[in-house]
């Protein structure tokens, strides 16, 4: 069985560029545009794995991240942040939102898949 993957951006080319990666790799991929829509099709999906953007209008990576991680539904799917935050605070401060992994943009297929490979 291929695994699912929900890729969460509010930029379409980065949006994207996650979502080739992952269908090419055999990723079957669902996609949201912002942090709201992310949790609603998590809990619906169940994803095997999301890979979020940081930096989206209404509500952020962040906050969304932690919304996922205190989900009963939704705590067990690991989250990986894709964002173009690549400081060493942003990455610390992501895991302390219950993130598992954590991606500088622009992504490489190597870092998407190996983040597959690793959590889901």
């Amino acid at each position: 069985m291929s695994k699912k993957a929900l890729v969460v951006d509010d930029s379409p080319v980065d949006l994207a560029h996650v979502k080739n990666i992952l269908t090419d790799s055999g990723c079957f991929v669902i996609t949201a545009s912002n942090g709201k829509e992310a949790i609603a099709k998590a809990k619906v999906e169940k994803p095997n794995i999301i890979f979020l953007d940081i930096v989206m209008p209404d509500m952020d990576g962040y906050e969304a991240c932690r919304l996922l991680a205190e989900d009963p539904a939704t705590k067990g799917i690991p989250v990986v942040f894709v964002t173009s935050k690549g400081q060493k605070v942003d990455k610390v401060w992501g895991q302390m939102q219950g993130a598992k992994g954590h991606v500088v943009k622009p992504a490489t297929s190597d870092q998407v898949i190996d983040q597959l490979k690793a959590f889901a």
